[in-house]
């Protein structure tokens, strides 16, 4: 369960535990960029082995959290931790071994396109390990049968549809099996089946492998199935967390704001 240090949260159960061990704290991150404030002292544990949504309007920092977490953004001030190693003192050439910890599954898939499905996904196996083409072909292999795509494997990705591009680069996310993956809009320019069975797999990829998610959606209808807990950000601040059913039931004005905007598609006030 996502857990906001601090007295930022509103409207929660003060009966409400959160047991589970944080694989990642981000703890009072300030962060602006040419004077312009994004991120206000927010502070979040990750749980291990849960899914945690990010819900916010345009330009809260929602983006800007994930970056700091792999150590691309350095704090103006605050700390970020990855189990027990603080990310934002670390050299570049100490964030290596952190960033394999990590899987990210871009908003367009960012797929190569010169190469075939076998190509993208063996990619950060030659990169990052020493194993042999037998052995990159054997993970590769086994990848592509995790998210159902196993008789693509010698396609371009010009030859796939915009859901079966997902599902690749899903599949190139977690072939280092990182501990967290990062999901940038995952379902987003897919029709609704497309787009469920995304969600499908990202609960699926979560409980075989018992991955910690980390999504940052808009898409309320997925956020709101993937998420063992939710977290929103606004105006630089985190305005609450909370599992699905305290989101849907909560008298947050900003959190009530928001989840109307997006019932009936007017982002004006936002």
């Amino acid at each position: 369960m996502v857990k906001i240090i601090g007295a930022v949260a509103m409207n929660m159960d003060n009966n409400h535990q959160d047991t589970a061990q944080p694989i990642a704290r981000i703890v009072g991150l300030y962060k602006a960029f040419d004077q312009q404030d994004v991120l206000h002292g927010i502070n979040i544990e990750f749980a291990k082995g849960e899914c945690t949504v990010v819900l916010g309007p345009s330009g809260c920092g929602k983006s800007v959290m994930l970056k700091h977490l792999l150590g691309l953004l350095i704090p103006d001030r605050g700390e970020v931790w990855f189990e027990d190693k603080r990310v934002d003192m670390l050299a570049e050439s100490e964030l290596a071994p952190i960033r394999r910890q990590f899987g990210f599954l871009f908003q367009n898939g960012a797929l190569f396109d010169s190469m075939n499905v076998r190509e993208n996904i063996a990619f950060p196996l030659r990169e990052h390990t020493d194993l042999s083409a037998d052995q990159r072909l054997f993970r590769v292999k086994e990848v592509l049968d995790m998210v159902g795509m196993i008789e693509s494997i010698s396609k371009m990705p010009a030859e796939l549809s915009g859901g079966q591009q997902k599902r690749i680069a899903l599949a190139r996310a977690i072939v280092l099996q990182p501990k967290v993956v990062l999901y940038d809009e995952p379902t987003t320019g897919l029709d609704p089946i497309r787009a469920d069975s995304i969600n499908d797999l990202i609960i699926k990829l979560q409980r075989e492998l018992s991955i910690t998610s980390i999504v940052v959606t808009h898409d309320l209808a997925s956020a709101f199935k993937i998420a063992d807990s939710m977290i929103m950000l606004y105006d630089g601040h985190v305005q609450m967390r909370g599992t699905p059913q305290e989101f849907r039931q909560s008298s947050n004005q900003a959190v009530q704001r928001f989840l109307n905007a997006h019932g009936t598609g007017d982002f004006a006030t936002w």
